[in-house]
């Protein structure tokens, strides 16, 4: 029961934070959504967070999700989401877990997951993640080989393209990341003027940074240390 308090403590707080980022950049606050990130975290505590009215929860590693949803999956109500690196060898089990991928950052990844969408007959939800600060210990695509990505996976029937991810530097200053989430808004912009295609989503923002993501256009905030962290 303590541990539960302290989750909905936690979540009251990052909701508090959500709002106020929002209406300083006049958004709508409902227009964001958090992702709550799962990687290491136990089912129970899976599950307590889906009661405090959560519905997305992120998994790093496929091996993982599978562990822990594999046999017993969310609610129908809640999503999935894969926000790590995705090896191609483990496509053909992402595409049955995930309802929606963050990390497609390769041509051959985007191959591979249409044709096990494809095989599965489903049409598989995903962004393009652009690595926008071009630290070479990060994936994600360069900013400019992003519309390239984008016209191949608006070729492939069985995905659906619905925005960009980027994973921001750890600085001790979260001011310091604003270029970094406003470039990847910026980028958004010019992908949907030149294709003519929606890209609703922006998935942007952790812990320590989701409020200046939130100011500059994120929708999608991925939080993990402040929902379950002491």
């Amino acid at each position: 029961m303590q541990e539960y308090e302290r989750l909905r403590e936690h979540l009251a707080r990052v909701r508090c934070r959500i709002e106020r980022a929002a209406e300083r950049a006049g958004r709508d606050p409902q227009s964001v959504q958090i992702v709550a990130v799962t990687k290491g975290i136990d089912r129970e505590k899976v599950q307590a967070a889906y009661e405090l009215g959560l519905r997305l929860f992120g998994e790093n590693r496929v091996q993982e999700a599978q562990r822990k949803f594999g046999e017993n999956p969310l609610p129908p109500d809640a999503e999935l989401h894969l926000i790590g690196y995705l090896q191609t060898n483990k496509v053909r089990h992402a595409v049955k877990l995930f309802a929606l991928i963050h990390s497609v950052d390769r041509a051959a990844l985007i191959e591979e997951l249409h044709e096990r969408a494809a095989r599965v007959g489903r049409r598989l939800p995903i962004l393009i993640q652009v690595n926008i600060a071009g630290e070479e210990q990060k994936h994600g695509c360069r900013p400019a080989e992003a519309a390239e990505l984008l016209a191949l996976g608006l070729t492939k029937p069985h995905l659906d393209v619905r925005g960009l991810m980027t994973i921001a530097p750890l600085v001790a200053e979260s001011e310091l990341v604003r270029p970094v989430f406003r470039a990847l808004r910026e980028l958004r912009d010019q992908l949907q003027e030149r294709f003519q295609h929606p890209l609703p989503e922006l998935s942007m923002g952790m812990s320590n940074d989701f409020d200046i993501a939130v100011e500059e256009g994120a929708t999608l905030v991925r939080i993990g240390r402040a929902l379950f962290g002491d």
